[in-house]
């Protein structure tokens, strides 16, 4: 194809994709590899010209992040060979490998959590000490270093070689890669197409993709999105020739150094190479506009701001202290306000896909766009796209809000991942109707799509914030007391944090048994559990369905999945009659629960509560303390226990209601700390489990499925998965407990010595004294009974797996009277 054919633009394509970096042109190779070949990539410059070209190009296997770290494994394999073998263009890759430092026990900690995450994916990783660390690398002053995981494997890229080669692969594919060619507008169709307008003219196509970097927000706006995406500032440098490295036979291993350097130091050649993340003090640019002229951007070095970190950093490594810098690179990185990349369809449209945001695009750029590519080609990645999906923010995710949790993103790019970490910038944002009366009494909150929910409450000279550690920390007896409480007593928790939509009118019933796997509720008051799949027969959301009325159903899921849910629910084709309300923000909702919630609640409404008149999984329509509200008896805690929903300018009346008619009987708040730990001694998958990877069958959720009601989305692959041979089946184990360290998902699980799958959930189960795990493991390791082990902190525990719940596994408890509970509470 001649340049003048190349760089023509044509007036359709299957998929635009608007962006020539890393992200842009790994999504054009990607989409080719999976099948699509009707692409054209758009450039408005020359390829590599935004945040791609001054990246430092470095990449470990060093993440805790199970789904990163397949995507930083794949792209190893990628640059150490197997991309340059494809196209003829050199990527320049040093394998020299990489340390990351600890200077104490917490930071050691991590490192034993990502050695064990490691093991689950075959990484080749070590963890060393200090001795071991001045072998790998003399120069660096290791006085106060406690260990360091070392990384063999890793390296470091050049970014360009990278992309061009990307580029080239695509474009023997018959990709269409059009340079000096600017995007000016993207806009939805009638027909549902997109027409991308352009310097040179229109372009109409089925799929756009957004992978403009820092010009991601501003195109966003075209199509009427709002996404959330800050350019911060990064410092590298490049100092002058390092004597000591002329006599080197080998390139010396990358050292992270998360504690002091706040960063990285590397060879560049003969030289040094210094870059990092300050701890405070950053800087945001381009918050309003990113000028269409830029190009190859960089800023002025602000050495005041990074000093301290660049002190330090001669501090380590003495003979860089005497060097000139030759080259200060200090460029635009966009960073989402969790520092996760946006990936995955744009919120509230259809086939308009987000390919931005990423912090790492060397890092995890081919990984990810393989991922995105497979979503887009086959409906459903093979990894956990959840962490990713752009639709994980709402509308509160304002630019004002966008630039706070950016700054504080970019603060935390080198400090400690401790488990339930909780990034209180701009918070609160969405603070529910009892924030105020929670926070009074103790709570501790996390942030779940822009609402407060209660993780769990201090008291008895415990401070109320949020205590870290990859152990038990005081925080796990405060739990074991909310267990307690509603376990033993009543208990009662602020779960307004739903998703929270109604399906309605005369098709509402043929248009969700069309989406479900399990069968819709046969009266007005009947509630099921069921699962939204996606054309993979993959799982999209698990989802309670109330039906209200004849009509009318009631849609609750985790609110991480609201948009989710909404666009699963507009974007199916048919022509039903329906009205789909979203009633997330408008109503509230408290779960009552435990052996004394009948008492509680029977206190404040004259409905009756026995099971003759108000069944075990049934909804009814009852007055509370004189609030109109639907009583809806189900437990997520495995107790007697109802969920109360209402509109929202109700609730605080309700919850103190109840709360004086449940002092009777000993009634505490509690969280989502001490509902995790009982859902998982009930033996209840939750959003760890139950994720785009993986069908039912896989699930072990088939209790849920009714395949002889007519069809459904997946149905046909749900039937070929349960005659498959499944790679994984999800096992529910119990692992052995050492009274300090518990696990916190992503742990290697071994069966006679070798990795047979990981943890995905794991936490302590109170009342039953054992660690509880969900793990994805062989099927030959997922027979009840198998003794397999678990590597905790890198240290590996005796487990088994359980064929039943650890807690009441008959499920008596929730179905039960309280005449007969009381009988059993007194004895």
């Amino acid at each position: 194809m001649s340049s003048r054919q190349q760089n023509s633009l044509p007036q359709t394509a299957r998929v635009v994709i608007v962006g020539g970096g890393i992200m842009g042109c790994g999504l054009a190779y990607h989409l080719a590899h999976e099948g699509w070949r009707d692409i054209v990539l758009l450039e408005k410059a020359q390829l590599t010209s935004g945040s791609t070209w001054h990246a430092a190009g470095q990449i470990t296997h060093s993440t805790s992040s199970f789904s990163l770290g397949k995507c930083v494994d794949y792209n190893i394999g990628l640059y150490a060979g197997t991309l340059e073998r494809e196209t003829g263009q050199s990527v320049s890759w040093h394998g020299c490998g990489s340390l990351r430092l600890a200077y104490d026990e917490n930071e050691l900690d991590w490192l034993r959590h990502t050695l064990s995450v490691a093991r689950s994916l075959g990484f080749p990783v070590e963890l060393v000490g200090p001795e071991r660390v001045r072998e790998l690398h003399p120069f660096y002053n290791v006085e106060g270093v406690v260990g360091a995981l070392h990384t063999p494997a890793d390296g470091h890229v050049d970014p360009s070689g990278v992309t061009n080669a990307l580029a080239i692969g695509a474009r023997q594919l018959g990709v269409k890669i059009i340079r000096q060619c600017r995007a000016t507008d993207i806009k939805a169709l009638p027909s549902g197409e997109w027409k991308v307008g352009t310097e040179r003219g229109d372009i109409v196509c089925e799929h756009v993709v957004n992978a403009g970097g820092a010009y991601a927000r501003q195109m966003g706006e075209w199509s009427g999105l709002q996404l959330p995406l800050t350019s911060m500032t990064h410092h590298y440098l490049v100092t002058d020739t390092v004597p000591e490295f002329l006599e080197l036979d080998a390139e010396l291993p990358v050292i992270r150094d998360d504690k002091l350097v706040s960063g990285y130091i590397r060879m560049e050649q003969k030289s040094g190479l210094i870059g990092i993340y300050e701890k405070e003090n950053p800087n945001a640019v381009w918050i309003d506009h990113c000028p269409w002229e830029a190009e190859n951007e960089l800023f002025d070095p602000d050495y005041e701001r990074i000093m301290p970190w660049l002190e330090n950093a001669m501090e380590r490594m003495p003979i860089l202290a005497e060097l000139g810098i030759k080259r200060n690179i200090h460029g635009a990185i966009s960073h989402p306000p969790d520092g996760n990349p946006l990936l995955g369809p744009a919120p509230g449209v259809r086939n308009y896909w987000c390919c931005c945001g990423v912090q790492i695009g060397i890092g995890w750029g081919p990984g990810l766009t393989r991922e995105l590519a497979r979503w887009m080609v086959h409906g459903a990645a093979d990894i956990s796209m959840r962490e990713f999906d752009p639709r994980r923010f709402g509308a509160y995710a304002d630019k004002d809000w966008q630039v706070i949790k950016a700054k504080e993103d970019y603060c935390l790019r080198h400090e400690v991942p401790f488990p339930h970490f909780n990034r209180l910038a701009g918070r609160p944002v969405k603070p529910g109707p009892l924030y105020e009366r929670l926070s009074g009494k103790g709570a501790v909150f996390e942030e779940v799509y822009g609402h407060e929910r209660p993780r769990w409450f201090a008291g008895a000279g415990v401070a109320q914030c949020d205590h870290y550690s990859f152990r038990r920390n005081v925080v796990h007896d405060r739990v074991a007391r909310e267990v307690a409480a509603v376990r033993e007593r009543v208990g009662i928790m602020d779960i307004t944090a739903f998703a929270k939509v109604e399906v309605s009118g005369a098709d509402a019933a043929a248009f969700l048994d069309r989406l479900t796997a399990n069968r819709l509720p046969r009266k007005p008051g009947g509630i099921i559990l069921t699962h939204l799949l996606n054309r993979r027969g993959r799982i999209e959301i698990e989802l309670t369905v109330s039906r209200l009325e004849h009509d009318r159903y009631y849609l609750t899921c985790a609110a991480f999945f609201e948009q989710r849910l909404l666009d699963h629910l507009r974007h199916q084709p048919g022509s039903e009659s329906l009205t789909i309300t979203n009633r997330s923000d408008s109503w509230a909702a408290v779960a009552l629960q435990g052996p004394f919630a009948r008492d509680a609640l029977a206190a404040t409404t004259g409905a009756s509560l026995d099971n003759a008149d108000f069944r075990w999984l049934t909804a009814r329509q009852v007055d509370v303390a004189g609030h109109s509200m639907w009583a809806m008896r189900m437990s997520y805690a495995g107790e007697l226990g109802w969920e109360i929903h209402g509109p929202r300018e109700s609730i605080s009346s309700v919850y103190d209601a109840l709360w004086r008619a449940g002092e009777t009987f000993g009634i505490a708040d509690y969280g989502s700390f001490a509902m995790n730990a009982m859902r998982m001694e009930k033996g209840f998958p939750g959003a760890g489990e139950l994720t785009n990877e993986v069908t039912l069958p896989e699930a072990n959720v088939m209790r849920f499925v009714k395949l002889d009601k007519g069809e459904f989305i997946g149905r046909k692959q749900t039937l070929q998965s349960v005659n498959g041979f499944p790679p994984w089946i999800c096992a529910y184990l119990a692992i052995d407990a050492d009274g300090d360290a518990d696990g916190h998902g992503g742990e290697a699980v071994l069966l006679d010595g070798a990795v047979v799958g990981s943890t995905t959930s794991v936490v302590y189960g109170h009342t039953v004294g054992k660690i509880l795990a969900f793990a994805y493991v062989t099927p030959e390791a997922a027979v009840a009974g198998t003794a397999l082990e678990v590597l905790v902190l890198g240290e590996p525990r005796r487990a088994v797996v359980l064929d039943e719940a650890a807690y009441d596994p008959d499920n008596l408890l929730p179905r039960t009277d309280s005449a007969r509970l009381r009988a059993g509470a007194e004895g």
